[in-house]
């Protein structure tokens, strides 16, 4: 079977005039699958968590079935090839714009980005798109199982785009180290919040690293809990406004998980919520809880802003 290349003839119209929202629907996808600057890839990872979590490229799946048109893109590949095996440490420019050329993303593309897996994979590329300064990029909400259960156009055709030239204009402050958060806690201004399931955050069970328990003063926002979960789609504005209530009020969040995933599905929202200033602590708390010297606290956070918004007991 040929790969399908479609026409890349770039519209009368320049892709950075046709503003994308950082949201969008499959019914707008399926509208736009013949759109030739869009581009549609699909990122998942497939992740097993007993006995401990191990994680696998989701291609077998994507070249079974998938959007017509998608392309597949490991984002194991596509963050920092030198960061430990369990985290998605952004890359450096360079290298993060030659990975993209290679996906035909530039200044002439729009990107939609999917996966099927809870679509946090979807909003990490996402999130890193934003902070190498691409903004022509959206998450598809509810990803493949929204578009499965809405049983909308699939393919096994493989897909090719020609190589581009990616234009980074990286952005500071959307990715933070550890010793930005360790400045955070104590911060009246900021708020950290942990986007593992509940059990995690309290430290009743260990799945990152080699200690339990949150970043201390962390608040708890499950990335499981921001979305529905038969369709994957992230609930209703007004809804995710109030799960995450007082945190919104911060000046400065800073969302973390085990290896930088979640934590950009947290991000995302709080963006779509429309708060200015939001980081995405990339080591995580693998990272955390290797260093001995970095404190942790069991059981839920002392109060502050937003300490009530918290995770369900399993998410996972």
């Amino acid at each position: 079977m040929q790969p399908h290349t479609p026409n890349i003839s770039v519209p009368a119209q320049s892709s950075r005039a046709l503003r994308m929202a950082p949201l969008v629907e499959p019914a707008w996808l399926e509208a736009h699958l013949e759109d030739t600057d869009l581009r549609i890839l699909d990122v998942t990872i497939q992740v097993k968590l007993r006995p401990f979590p191990r994680m696998r490229s989701g291609k077998r799946e994507w070249k079974r079935a998938h959007i017509p048109g998608a392309v597949f893109a490991d984002l194991r590949k596509l963050c920092d090839p030198h960061s430990p095996a369990r985290t998605f440490t952004r890359p450096d420019a360079d290298w993060f714009a030659a990975q993209m050329g290679q996906l035909d993303i530039g200044d002439h593309t729009r990107v939609v980005v999917y996966d099927a897996r809870e679509t946090m994979w979807a909003a990490r590329l996402w999130w890193m798109l934003r902070a190498f300064g691409f903004d022509q990029a959206a998450v598809l909400n509810g990803g493949w199982t929204a578009w499965q259960l809405e049983r909308r156009a699939v393919s096994s055709q493989p897909s090719s785009y020609p190589p581009t030239t990616f234009t980074r204009a990286p952005r500071r402050g959307l990715f933070v180290g550890k010793d930005e958060v360790l400045r955070a806690i104590d911060d009246p201004t900021a708020c950290i919040v942990c986007a593992l399931g509940r059990r995690q955050y309290r430290g009743e069970r260990r799945e990152y690293g080699r200690r339990r328990g949150h970043i201390p003063g962390a608040c708890n926002v499950s990335a499981w809990r921001i979305l529905d979960r038969r369709t994957q789609r992230y609930r209703p504005l007004d809804e995710l406004r109030a799960l995450f209530g007082p945190i919104l009020d911060a000046e400065r969040i800073i969302t973390y998980c085990g290896g930088g995933v979640a934590a950009a599905s947290d991000a995302f929202v709080l963006h779509l919520l429309g708060h200015p200033d939001v980081a995405v602590y990339d080591g995580g708390f693998i990272e955390w809880s290797a260093d001995k010297r970095l404190p942790l606290e069991i059981g839920d956070a002392r109060p502050r802003p937003g300490s009530a918004a918290a995770g369900p007991d399993d998410v996972e």
